[in-house]
């Protein structure tokens, strides 16, 4: 595949000086920005994951900051999930859906005050879609992307690592908890959150200027820990389930089918509502499910379809092999009459079909 061509249109970050001395070996492009993908090799970048811990920039993680007097007014009506019970100090992962009922972004809500939250986005741009609600319904708020730049802690270490450059403070933050905690006199949002299943750390660094200054202090405290830069990793995340938006769900596909149902409590009349009765009151008639593929495959670069008695039961969206399970896993949207786990269809992996297995759960 040919390299990205560098424009101002592809945002480098706070810490591109940092990923890029590390020896970065790709990108992607996410949200408009620069997303390492790989730095040793997607197969050792995660058993070091696994075992020590990784700094990772992941400023891609762009945030809608949504503040005045009707922000959570805006909130309850863009998202399914109940947000009356969001603690103060709380993160929620609340699903955004369009008026079909489709999935448009599966952000992070950060509540900062009563009337004060950001959304810290998948790849797509919320911002304008919220915006445009705004000033539709004549809402009284501010809406922003502010100058905040996410950076990940993630690994079996975290938390020692985390204690030493923010104080034994972080031990206590609780699953999808922040405490406001001091780097250089700035208190910073920190989180007990990221997209990997190995624990850890989001910082929500306020100003670019802080930037490299936190890299630098992560990496000099845990010089005996064998601290890397990471990124998320493709094998980890698919062995954990974790959802890539535009990859294992789309705007043709609905929460429900996404297994995030339970997300969808909201007695408000949000939108898309209607649009969902059907499969909130009898289920979804496909969702995502675990697979695993037989044989030898290809990246996968497009959706897979899947096969049974000659017609399309489904679609594979991620897929990989996994060296610590020795199977390759995989991420499938399937069929309710295939999903069944012990289900065998046929996977066309565009270089040759393949069998594929319904599993009962993700490896992690």
């Amino acid at each position: 595949m040919a390299n990205i061509f560098p424009s101002r249109r592809i945002r480098r970050t706070p810490f591109s000086k940092g990923v890029e001395a590390a020896g970065v070996k790709g990108y992607t492009v996410y949200n408009h920005m620069l997303l390492a993908t790989v730095f040793e090799s997607l197969e050792y970048d995660c058993a070091h994951l696994k075992e020590h811990v990784q700094v990772w920039d992941v400023s891609c993680e762009r945030q809608v900051s949504i503040k005045g007097p009707d922000a959570l007014r805006l909130l309850k009506l863009i998202s399914p999930r109940d947000m009356d019970r969001m603690a103060d100090d709380q993160c929620y992962y609340v699903p955004t859906v369009d008026h079909n009922g489709g999935m448009l972004n599966d952000p992070v809500a950060v509540k900062l005050a009563a009337d004060h939250y950001w959304l810290s986005l998948a790849d797509g741009d919320l911002l304008q879609f919220a915006l445009g609600i705004a000033i539709a319904r004549g809402f009284d708020v501010e809406i922003v992307e502010p100058d905040v730049s996410p950076l990940a802690v993630q690994g079996p270490r975290a938390d020692d690592l985390m204690a030493r450059v923010f104080g034994d403070a972080v031990r206590e933050i609780r699953f999808f908890r922040y405490k406001r905690l001091a780097f250089q006199g700035v208190e910073l949002v920190v989180a007990r959150s990221g997209w990997s299943k190995q624990g850890g750390f989001e910082i929500y660094v306020e100003g670019a200027d802080l930037g490299m200054p936190l890299w630098d202090a992560l990496f000099e405290a845990g010089e005996d820990m064998h601290v890397r830069a990471g990124c998320p990793n493709t094998i980890e995340r698919i062995e954990s389930g974790l959802l890539s938006y535009g990859n294992d769900m789309t705007r043709e596909n609905t929460p429900y089918e996404c297994g995030l149902g339970k997300f969808c409590n909201s007695p408000e009349d949000y939108i898309g509502k209607a649009a969902l009765a059907e499969q909130a009151a009898n289920g979804p008639a496909r969702q995502i499910r675990p697979l695993v593929i037989s044989g030898e495959i290809p990246p996968c670069l497009d959706a897979w379809p899947l096969f049974a008695d000659g017609r399309q039961v489904g679609q594979v969206g991620s897929a990989i092999f996994s060296p610590e399970f020795g199977v390759n896993a995989a991420i499938g949207m399937v069929d309710q009459s295939h999903w069944a786990p012990g289900t065998v269809m046929e996977v066309d992996t565009g270089a040759g079909i393949l069998p594929a297995t319904v599993q009962d759960r993700f490896w992690r």
